[in-house]
């Protein structure tokens, strides 16, 4: 093979779907491909090309429009268009035209069709939707984590929560099905005395005996998997964790001795990633000084680096660490209130942003503010000053910066009775200006963290009920939104960040995950939902009626997708003794993980302008 060849199948090797073709089959597919070269300006795909062909972009740049003008996406380099070969193209027909000169590899569509057939995986690329790969994405990232240091030093036999589940060999599949149902497992021990003879798992049940026609009243002996790895009860759970990765397996028997003692999965190791966050929870009530509370906050960073590295989704992550962020609070509320007597009134201690969803990362800046009940007195403010100020610099000695826009307790106007924070947000609704719209994205997503008379509960209640029948309200914060668009050509230049500290790079938080969130507020404050996080807006809106099932699908896989990527280039930042940002560059990426990004972004803008038609309409309720 000469050298352009060799590079044709180097290119090819590192970019999907040729990637999941077999090594022989990669090594005679470069002599099948044609090179083709465009100048700048050319229609493309070329029409009435002969033969027809899938183009695969090695250099340049295409973008691609519908039939009335409007740019529905770009193509670079990696990137395939396939338009040529499908019969019915998905969304209806684009045209277009290449931005620059292009370089582009060509498979005649017979070509393509005969790898379609011989390669499943392969096949799988374009019998997908953009939905379905992310799906699939999705779930290769959280059922593949990689080793944390929080498994190095526990013994996966104290890992163990529930007696195993067994059966003879000599039971029927049927039965063996109705036990793993009735008891909520994905897996059974079979046993033969005290000896393990095998195991079967819900996988099994599908490819072994569902797909095969198998009849389920055959022995579950003709079914399991009898060779099994299988571990001691005091195997480290990092070593547990490389055993199960390295053998692509999710399930592994434990045994104390030659006894079977249990079972753990690769969800049990994950999830014992999330027991750190409840160890620095306990450690935070405990605490008696915020000298204290500063350094097991100092720990938050590294509970972020081991969550993600043990696989914890973007939603675990959040949902963990403002866990640990409302002990804090909590708890500086409670050395505040043990300095400076009992309050004079009752209050509730609010946050916004990040924290009021539960979607914090390590050590964000602060959004909060009291609510104090309506009897309360002029002089009364004394107090709450003082309590504002105590918990305020607590948080920010404990990582939690103030906030640059001053949106803090201890700013008299975020401190205020009931009926004025209910003048509050009656005027951002009736009156919804720029400044109004911008505290609307703080202050609608709102939570308490400590409200023993239920103050908040109250607000809440009433201004769902406004913000719900006010349709102009919401039309503007859908028009707000729809100006945060996802960078759907994030690996151009024209779309990445130049010069600066932060050269060559996009900002993932802004582009990718605040459009979502917006989307997320719009669709619940149009419901009247009272939900904050946004995953879980998302599934009562589908519940609700004011956003489709499949959307809340695609926009949660959507979410899910972006954050954990952020979250990952957080946690490399974090175990290299960095600050963490939310500043990455394509190259951080595999052109794999590029794709699936880019299908993430895709489905946003979908949703947005789906979301801005439905507003322009006058349809919006």
């Amino acid at each position: 093979m000469n050298i352009e060849l060799i590079e044709i199948r180097d290119f090819l090797a590192t970019h999907p779907p040729f990637d999941q073709l077999p090594q022989e089959t990669l090594e005679r597919l470069p002599q099948r491909l044609s090179v083709r070269y465009f100048r700048r300006g050319t229609p493309f795909p070329p029409e009435n090309a002969d033969p027809s062909s899938v183009y695969l972009l090695r250099r340049g740049a295409v973008e691609l429009r519908d039939a009335n003008g409007e740019l529905v996406g770009k193509l670079a380099e990696g990137d395939l268009c396939d338009m040529p070969c499908r019969p019915t193209p998905e969304g209806g027909r684009f045209f277009g035209n290449t931005s620059e000169d292009t370089l582009v590899y060509a498979l005649p569509c017979t070509e393509l069709a005969d790898l379609r057939e011989r390669h499943a995986e392969f096949a799988e690329h374009f019998d997908q939707s953009i939905s379905s790969r992310l799906r699939k994405a999705l779930d290769i990232m959280v059922d593949a984590p990689a080793a944390g240091t929080g498994l190095m030093t526990v013994q996966i036999g104290n890992m163990i929560n529930r007696t195993p589940i067994v059966a003879s060999p000599e039971t029927s599949i049927r039965e063996a099905a109705r036990v793993m149902s009735e008891h909520r497992v994905s897996s059974l021990l079979i046993m033969e005395g005290d000896r393990l003879a095998g195991m079967i798992t819900d996988r099994d049940l599908r490819s072994r005996c569902v797909a095969v026609g198998l009849s389920t009243e055959r022995p579950v002996r003709e079914i399991m998997t009898e060779k099994l790895q299988t571990a001691q009860v005091d195997t480290l759970g990092f070593q547990a964790l490389i055993t199960m990765t390295r053998l692509n397996v999710h399930h592994l028997p434990v045994l104390d001795g030659e006894r079977v003692a249990g079972l753990i999965s690769t969800t049990d190791l994950t999830r014992f990633q999330s027991a750190n966050a409840v160890y620095l929870v306990g450690d935070i009530h405990r605490a008696t000084s915020i000298e204290t509370l500063v350094q097991i906050s100092a720990k938050i960073p590294e509970l972020q680096v081991h969550l993600v590295n043990g696989g914890a989704t973007a939603n675990h992550v959040g949902q963990a660490i403002s866990a640990v962020t409302d002990a804090i609070t909590q708890r500086l509320i409670t050395l505040a209130e043990a300095d400076l007597g009992s309050a004079p009134v009752p209050y509730a201690w609010i946050v916004g942003g990040s924290q009021a969803r539960r979607e914090q990362s390590s050590h964000s800046d602060q959004d909060n503010a009291l609510l104090i009940a309506d009897h309360t007195k002029p002089d009364d403010d004394a107090y709450f000053a003082a309590l504002a100020k105590i918990v305020n610099d607590g948080l920010d000695a404990c990582g939690f910066v103030y906030c640059p826009g001053d949106v803090m307790a201890s700013n008299p106007k975020w401190r205020q009775p009931l009926k004025i924070w209910h003048k509050y947000f009656t005027n951002w609704i009736l009156k919804p200006e720029p400044m109004s719209l911008m505290l609307a994205n703080v202050f609608f997503d709102l939570r308490a963290v400590y409200d023993p008379a239920n103050l908040f509960g109250e607000l809440q209640e009433r201004v769902l009920e406004r913000s719900k029948a006010n349709r102009i309200f919401i039309a503007y914060m859908v028009a707000n939104a729809l100006k945060y668009r996802p960078p759907l050509g994030f690996f151009r230049n024209i779309v990445l960040i130049q010069g600066g500290d932060h050269d060559h790079t996009f900002d993932i938080k802004h582009k990718g995950i605040v459009p979502i969130v917006d989307l997320a507020r719009i669709y619940a404050l149009s419901g009247g939902l009272p939900e904050t996080n946004t995953i879980e807006r998302l599934s009562a809106a589908a519940q609700y009626g004011t956003l489709s099932k499949d959307g809340a699908a695609n926009l949660t896989d959507a979410i899910e997708l972006v954050g954990t990527l952020r979250m990952r280039h957080q946690a490399d930042q974090l175990a290299h003794g960095k600050k963490a940002d939310n500043f990455l560059s394509p190259d951080e990426l595999s052109p794999l993980e590029r794709g699936h990004l880019k299908d993430a972004f895709l489905l946003i803008n979908t949703m947005q302008e789906s979301l801005g038609q439905r507003y322009q309409a006058g349809r919006f309720a």
